[in-house]
């Protein structure tokens, strides 16, 4: 049987089936990537400028200045700040300290091991309970359609439906729309 100019004889005929196989899925993810990337930004947005909410907690936003928003939403949460590791080093050298002065002989060496095991276990527990924060989210509509959240570490003194303006980064009431 006469061989083709395109037929490939060095690989076998399962390793061929495999390469196709491949080429196939390429192609299908190619053609799919292409699609995602063709799409427009208005079209991939979730919240189009057209679905803007009109009525935020009963303030029309067409009767608030260009510069306003009103609160939507104001979350309280205590949170723990990131560890620093400060109380389980504390904890761990007092207690290996007070270990260290109740052991003696080969003995003594266990209980400062001991002693800075359970200090550090405890200093780290004290850490996390010191370390808590309390955190107000407010999350504000613009007129726009757009929503920002701000955090701050105080209470900012609003509610939902006060109408807005942003200074210094944090919202700031302008007058109590009720």
């Amino acid at each position: 049987m006469p061989r083709r100019a395109f037929e490939i004889t060095a690989l076998p005929s399962h390793l061929i089936r495999r390469g196709r196989h491949r080429v196939i899925a390429a192609a299908l993810f190619a053609v799919t990537a292409a699609a995602v990337l063709a799409t427009s930004p208005a079209q991939a947005s979730e919240h189009p400028a057209d679905d803007a909410p009109r009525l935020v907690r009963g303030v029309p936003l067409a009767s608030i200045c260009d510069a306003c928003g009103v609160v939507s939403e104001l979350r309280v949460q205590t949170r723990e700040e990131p560890d620093k590791h400060v109380g389980a080093v504390a904890g761990a050298v007092v207690g290996g300290l007070a270990g260290h002065a109740i052991g003696d002989g080969s003995g003594r060496t266990v209980a400062t091991v001991l002693g800075a095991v359970g200090g550090g276990v405890a200093g780290n527990a004290i850490e996390k309970k010191v370390r808590r924060v309390t955190v107000w989210t407010t999350t504000v509509a613009f007129k726009d359609g757009s929503v920002a959240s701000y955090e701050r570490t105080s209470d900012p003194g609003l509610a939902p439906g006060d109408v807005v303006t942003i200074e210094a980064g944090n919202p700031v009431r302008r007058q109590r729309e009720r």
